[in-house]
């Protein structure tokens, strides 16, 4: 088994910290996003749509797109849930998980890949446009959270989740797209600060 890891981009990091939060260790191999390494032919053989991760399992199949890699993990060892447990909880974390993703990711996501200038030869055409109301989009998702948070620890409930990571990577990788959230979002600032505490954090 083998993760194709990158340490500056976000969607691997959801993995990192999804593997920590389960005390998973995968053997990693780096590609380089800079050098454009997602790009060459052994790679793109990997994953032809040319992104990190991928997960390379010992039968040979792979698989790529975070949220699925993590999925399988879950199912491999279910302890601690980041899923959710009970069919209630886990559409409630899906829903969530599906929100983060949607409404708070992806705008960072664009934000970032069509304004910043290390995304000029991955991202053509950079549509300046899009960047300007992507990032609107993710304040007043910020916003949203923080009317939520104010009644309870995490996003799905009082559990920590899928949905969690989702939304800490985004937050934390909003300021590579120069996206600043207000200060008086104190139920956000209270959760960000909690899932940065937390020693998967740090993968």
């Amino acid at each position: 088994m083998k993760l194709y890891d990158s340490p500056v981009a976000p969607n691997p990091r959801r993995v990192r910290i999804f593997l920590a939060e389960k005390g998973i260790i995968v053997p990693t191999e780096t590609v380089d996003l800079a050098k454009l390494q997602q790009k060459e032919p052994e790679y793109a053989a990997i994953n032809p749509l040319q992104r990190i991760p991928a997960l390379v399992l010992d039968s040979g199949e792979i698989l790529c797109e975070s949220v699925a890699i993590c999925r399988y993990f879950e199912e491999t060892q279910p302890q601690p849930p980041l899923f959710g447990t009970g069919a209630l909880e886990k559409a409630r974390v899906e829903m969530w998980q599906r929100r983060a993703e949607l409404e708070f990711f992806l705008p960072v996501a664009q934000a970032f890949r069509h304004s910043h200038p290390a995304m000029r030869e991955m991202e053509k055409p950079q549509i300046a446009e899009l960047a300007e109301t992507a990032r609107p989009r993710a304040v007043a998702f910020a916003k949203f959270l923080d009317g939520k948070l104010a009644n309870r620890r995490f996003l799905a409930g009082d559990a920590f989740t899928i949905a969690d990571i989702t939304a800490f990577i985004a937050a934390d990788f909003a300021k590579f797209a120069r996206i600043a959230f207000p200060e008086d979002l104190v139920h956000f600032a209270r959760w960000r600060a909690e899932v940065a505490a937390r020693p998967s954090a740090a993968a």
